[in-house]
């Protein structure tokens, strides 16, 4: 449903530009406050929605942007009010020994989702990582929100407190809060995430080369020994190289053969639409979105997202490759 209807009656043209031109940033927004692309969709339209209805009562005391980020705001902590916090697997506990008996898929975890980078520059890029996302989703979602409006979007305490409808003292008290919440789990919204120069790019290349050719001693050479593989909604996750060779050569044997497709970037890093050999003997069936992070000396994490059916239509991926 088109935003500029509701009820058959058709808002001025110049409304509708106004609050199409805020989409993207608000989803954007509410991606880190739900850590789902999907939820944040649903949580814009709603906000425009919401926008629309009340928009006869906007009287100009603060900017119309500001006005759209508190509806923003009460959508997502409506949205957020007594549901569990969406995880990582590497938030339920310790790494587990590569077998395949320590396969599980919890019911009760709802699992943090990647989302595609936007086509500009202009959304910082640290602040969208896995890791950053996961740690964001520890915090109370006031906080959560005060966290993301100060140190992402930039906002001065007083734009914040007028939004939230609080002082200045209490957004600085949740601020504080946040950060030293978000120094525990040991990311910042400043770490940096290692652009994708000629040497990165030969890397990345090098690792598709030896995934599909199943080369453990060039995988060898490309994963670094302390880096860290997870498999949503499976909570297992492995710590090692070692770990991930020997998952990869045992129980998951079943992707030798597999193709990668480019998928652009995930969450700040290079992604991969990975498709196992299909049992029928013909073709390539989707298998798991990579996402891959790397780091000067090699890579440091391997996430397969495996959950293909919602994920690769949101990366523009095909649903199948043929021989």
């Amino acid at each position: 449903m088109r935003v500029v209807e509701a009820s058959s009656i058709v808002v001025p043209a110049d409304l509708e530009r106004a609050l199409e031109e805020h989409r993207r940033e608000l989803t954007g927004y509410c991606y880190r406050m739900l850590a789902s692309q999907f939820e944040a969709e649903d949580a814009v339209q709603e906000t425009l929605l919401r926008a629309w209805n009340s928009h006869e009562s906007f009287e100009g005391r603060a900017s119309f942007r500001s006005w759209l980020y508190r509806i923003a705001t009460n959508v997502c902590l409506d949205m957020l009010g007594g549901r569990e916090r969406r995880a990582r697997p590497m938030d339920l506990g310790p790494s587990r020994e590569p077998i395949i008996e320590n396969l599980n898929v919890p019911a009760e975890v709802t699992w943090i989702q990647p989302v595609p980078d936007p086509a500009d520059t202009a959304v910082e890029r640290e602040t969208i990582r896995l890791a950053f996302i996961a740690a964001l989703q520890h915090l109370p979602p006031r906080q959560r929100a005060v966290l993301i409006l100060c140190e992402v979007l930039r906002w001065e305490a007083t734009e914040v407190a007028e939004l939230l409808g609080t002082s200045v003292a209490s957004v600085n008290s949740a601020l504080q809060r946040a950060r030293a919440g978000l120094s525990a789990s040991a990311v910042s919204s400043t770490d940096p995430v290692p652009e994708l120069g000629d040497e990165q790019r030969e890397l990345l290349e090098r690792y598709v080369d030896a995934f599909q050719r199943y080369d453990i001693e060039a995988l060898t050479a490309l994963i670094r020994e302390d880096a860290i593989q997870s498999m949503p909604p499976y909570d297992l996750w492995l710590s090692g190289r070692d770990d991930i060779l020997t998952w990869w050569f045992g129980p998951g044997i079943g992707c030798k053969g597999s193709r990668l497709v480019p998928a652009g970037t995930a969450n700040g890093s290079p992604a991969f639409g990975q498709y196992k050999p299909s049992e029928s003997g013909s073709g390539f069936d989707p298998w798991a979105l990579q996402v891959v992070e790397l780091s000067p000396d090699g890579i440091t994490e391997l996430t397969f997202f495996l959950e293909t059916e919602p994920l690769f239509p949101l990366f523009g991926l095909p649903p199948r490759l043929d021989s």
